[in-house]
């Protein structure tokens, strides 16, 4: 059986069925390699149908086979999910659609992970640059520069996040004097679904997506556990993450108004102008590690501002944000979030490491405002499922979004195996960090720019190219999709 064409189904009766011949491999004489290498090898052979030989002598012939996955796809066909696409977003909280994990909704998971994704390959991490900071390409490019113009949607603004910080000069982000901004990074992007996917998934969806920690402000701010009032309630959410979120400075260029303005005019107008049209709209809001936190916060101001829009947060590797109160508001609110956790991640753990909702004792206790909890379902993955990975502590790789993202595509359940027919490239999995076993000879860290971002000029001399003036950050040209016309005309 071919391996594109084998289901779930096929897969769980022949890991059941194939349970003699695996034991069978594991008392082999011969057998001295790492266990994660000789359970890549036992289930590639499984599924395949291939009798595969996790052996010093035969390994490099194992190689041939891992390397089917090469010649096929990297998606299958994608369904027509118009019909749940409220159940796909959350609306009775993913019940029966975690355990197992629905395939529908690996799918859509997987699609908001890699807009999470992009604001990580996108941005510009060169201290030398003097556009760190920013994303290294214009809106109307990003999508096709990372290869993610499959999914549908059109990017309409970018948003910018600056952090009331001053820092020592050791931890500024940018070794240049004059840089494209000394106060604001870029935090995210708005998107919109194209016709066709707006045709797929039964409604216009509206994706905001937020980065993760990267610059020193940011990582400042990760590190306070305060917590501070949000509203006029008793909602208390965690300074830092509120901080990136609201602060705004007139004295600079990109944050004049602030993240949380920026998106909320966004999404705002295109709300209006869809309804206008008459269209059906929903929300969908991620991002992962302060991104997921970000999420939360953005979502929170949404469901308090625009009436019946349907609203949802995919987080992945997220920190606690607020308080009892904060979930309290948020469930009233009717905001769905789904948690993708890695149980190796300690970044879920953080902050109320100590005092946190599973003290259910703390809920009876009126006045109890500075106990951090977590709010909506959980996906909980687990690195030692997949026969990819290696195993041994890297706390970088298991907070990777790309190990989150290969362990969702592998995810069938908690009693199930990883799953082989998945079909998203395992070597994206060491871009940023060295979690795949060293049988597969991926390079750790691989993903960069070409000699770092040097080039040779026409007098053969290596330099630091000037930018494309259309990917030149410029206020001007970051204009709201109203402004621009873009998808509402």
């Amino acid at each position: 059986m071919a391996l594109s064409t084998l289901t779930n189904n096929h897969f769980v009766a022949a890991m059941n069925h194939v349970q003699p011949q695996q034991n069978m491999v594991l008392d082999h004489p011969k057998t001295n390699l790492p266990n994660k290498a000789k359970r890549l090898a036992e289930s590639l052979s499984h599924v395949l149908h291939l009798h595969i030989d996790p052996t010093p002598r035969t390994i490099h012939k194992n190689l041939h086979f891992i390397n089917l996955h090469h010649s096929t796809p990297t998606m299958s066909p994608r369904e027509n999910i118009s019909q749940k696409w409220r159940q796909i977003q959350g609306c009775d909280d993913w019940e029966n659609m975690l355990e197992p994990l629905h395939p529908w909704l690996r799918r859509e998971v997987v699609k908001y992970g890699e807009f999470a994704q992009a604001t990580y390959d996108a941005f510009d991490y060169d201290s030398f640059s003097e556009y760190c900071g920013s994303c290294r390409y214009n809106q109307n490019k990003l999508f096709q520069k990372l290869g993610l113009t499959r999914h549908g949607y059109t990017v309409t603004r970018y948003l910018y996040a600056m952090s009331h910080v001053d820092l020592p000069r050791w931890l500024e982000r940018s070794r240049v004097a004059d840089t494209w901004s000394k106060d604001s990074n870029w935090i995210g992007f708005v998107a919109v679904s194209d016709d066709q996917e707006t045709r797929r998934i039964g409604r216009r969806n509206i994706v905001v997506a937020w980065r993760g920690t990267v610059a020193p402000c940011e990582w400042y701010e990760d590190f306070q556990s305060k917590l501070e009032p949000l509203g006029h309630g008793g909602a208390k959410v965690e300074q830092g993450f509120l901080s990136i979120y609201k602060s705004k400075s007139d004295a600079t260029r990109y944050n004049k108004s602030s993240a949380s303005e920026q998106v909320m005019n966004e999404v705002t107008n295109l709300v209006k102008g869809f309804r206008e049209k008459g269209e059906q709209v929903s929300l969908t809001i991620t991002g992962h590690s302060l991104g997921g936190a970000l999420a939360l916060l953005n979502a929170y101001e949404v469901a308090a501002t625009i009436v019946d829009l349907p609203v949802s947060v995919i987080s992945f590797g997220a920190p606690r944000v607020g308080n009892i109160a904060f979930k309290d508001e948020l469930q009233q609110m009717g905001v769905k979030l789904l948690r993708v956790t890695v149980k190796q991640d300690w970044v879920p753990k953080m902050p109320g490491i100590l005092f946190n909702e599973r003290f259910k004792v703390f809920d009876e206790i009126t006045g109890l405002e500075w106990v951090y909890t977590h709010y909506g379902a959980q996906l909980e993955l687990d690195v030692r499922s997949s026969p990819y990975l290696k195993g041994g502590i890297n706390l970088s790789g298991f907070h990777s979004l790309e190990t989150y993202l290969h362990l969702i595509d592998g995810h069938l359940s908690c009693e199930t195996p990883f799953r082989l027919e998945a079909k998203r490239d395992v070597a994206l999995v060491n871009k940023s960090c060295d979690m795949l076993v060293d049988e597969l000879r991926i390079a750790q860290c691989w993903y960069q720019l070409a000699n770092k971002g040097l080039v040779l000029n026409a007098h053969g001399r290596w330099v630091k190219p000037k930018r494309d003036p259309e990917d030149v950050p410029s206020h001007a040209s970051e204009l709201c999709s109203a402004d621009l016309g873009i998808v509402l005309m």
